[in-house]
């Protein structure tokens, strides 16, 4: 299976029980361009149905200008923990309105500028 994010195709590289790797196009030996999807079953316990967890992170080599060394990987991870019998109506509803958020200036700006602003 191949994964599309912003015309890019990220193509298997690696699977396991509960996780799978992506190579994207600009993945090689030295540089770094890789999706991964890790997932966690819900544990139930005699009260609760548990909850879902899984993960989607990405991991690119970049090239840096003014820093002690020329390459580092930046990690952009986003995770996620949804109950047992949640509606998907609500979980895409909440995947939605984090989406509009991660893609927005002002959480782009937190991530550049590393600072919070009141």
């Amino acid at each position: 299976m191949a994964v599309t994010m912003n015309a890019k195709t990220y193509n298997a590289d690696s699977h396991g029980v509960n996780a799978e790797g992506y190579a994207g196009p600009a993945h090689t030996m030295t540089v770094k361009d890789y999706l991964r999807h890790i997932r966690t079953a819900p544990r139930p316990t005699a009260t609760f149905s548990g909850v879902g967890k899984t993960s989607a992170k990405l991991t690119r080599t970049f090239t840096l200008t003014g820093a002690l060394s020329p390459t580092w990987d930046g990690i952009f991870e986003f995770t996620t923990s949804v109950p047992v019998g949640a509606a998907g109506a609500d979980v895409d509803t909440a995947l939605n309105d984090l989406g509009s958020y991660i893609a927005s200036a002002p959480y782009k700006l937190l991530v550049k500028n590393q600072q919070i602003n009141f």
